[in-house]
């Protein structure tokens, strides 16, 4: 089979500029495999005459393409495709702890030829667009963490399915996306039934979600179900200033700003988790085993999602599966 022949394709209304739409149509036609080591690229004359564009253009594109080990310049013959590296963008919401784990599983299990930016939308829907808009054809591929707004969907349109993945949160995601998520309802619920027999120890459980979390709000729902189902006394913290701790109660917090809070008054009461009190955290991190003799957690998988989004980037293959949920019981609880 023939190899695709690599052109120039160059809009001359887009708001990208000329030589930047050079440079990104090379790093694509090297990222699809149309271009290879060796290749040749047309002449700055022909690229001229047949897209209407300065030679001071396409001298600027060429000349970035080559500070990036991307192209050579041999005198007299023309330039020369050195350089198979690819740019992945990787978009999360916010960078704690558990996603750093994702973030090394991830790009530990790239070849040294992909590179990774990260940027950070903070679930701010312009910073969001912003990105995205900027980043179109620059990319080889795209993984994004996904959050709650009506925009998010038309935003994406813009970057080919085969090249989209979509992670950790089912929402704003079209049916033919490529995903790998975790489940926050259903799964969530099955956790807490595991821990049936150490809620019984407590008079109530107290379902901690600030106001200010962006948190799925279905685990609230699935905490309520699960509440009415094993017929526990429970409330749900809304309020950080009213968040104030009692003996005999169990708490679970989505907000490891409000555990803190919680292990704080813990040592202001005197009271020992997993006696007086009981705390379930949500999302694993590696200093949750050491904290107050070890704090139990419900977790997803955060170094599944990381190496599975690597073979996404690596495989020329679809995916969509949801990673598992698991309860790790430990002292706090």
């Amino acid at each position: 089979m023939n190899k695709k022949k690599f052109v120039f394709v160059i809009n001359l209304d887009s708001g990208i500029p000329k030589y930047q739409q050079l440079v990104n149509a090379v790093n694509s036609g090297i990222g699809e495999n149309i271009l290879a080591v060796g290749d040749s690229l047309p002449s700055v004359n022909r690229i001229c005459k047949y897209n209407q564009l300065s030679r001071d253009t396409v001298f600027k594109a060429y000349s970035i393409l080559k500070e990036q080990n991307v192209i050579e310049s041999i005198p007299n013959k023309g330039y020369f495709v050195i350089g198979k590296t690819r740019k992945v963008l990787l978009v999360l919401d916010t960078f704690k702890a558990y996603k750093e784990v994702m973030y090394h599983y991830f790009v530990d299990n790239l070849p040294d030829t992909i590179i990774t930016d990260v940027q950070f939308h903070h679930y701010n829907i312009d910073d969001f667009k912003t990105i995205i808009n900027n980043s179109i054809g620059k990319y080889f591929k795209y993984v994004v963490m996904n959050f709650d707004d009506k925009e998010v969907a038309a935003t994406l349109s813009s970057i080919p399915n085969e090249k989209l993945l979509l992670i950790d949160w089912n929402i704003n995601a079209q049916p033919k996306n490529n995903f790998i998520f975790q489940d926050f309802g259903k799964a969530f619920y099955e956790s807490l039934k595991e821990a049936n027999h150490l809620f019984r120890k407590y008079e109530a459980i107290n379902f901690v979600y600030p106001d200010y979390t962006n948190h799925p709000f279905e685990s609230v729902d699935f905490f309520e179900k699960f509440c009415v189902d094993f017929n526990f006394k429970y409330k749900i913290i809304t309020k950080p200033k009213e968040f104030k701790i009692e003996k005999k109660q169990a708490y679970i917090s989505v907000s490891d700003r409000m555990l803190g809070v919680f292990l704080e008054q813990c040592r202001e009461k005197n009271f020992e988790p997993g006696k007086e009190v009981g705390i379930l955290s949500y999302n694993d991190t590696p200093m949750k085993k050491f904290v107050y003799k070890g704090i139990s957690v419900i977790t997803t998988d955060f170094k599944e999602i990381g190496t599975k989004g690597a073979e996404f980037i690596t495989k020329e293959e679809s995916i969509q599966c949801y990673v598992s949920t698991k309860l790790i019981i430990r002292e706090s609880l």
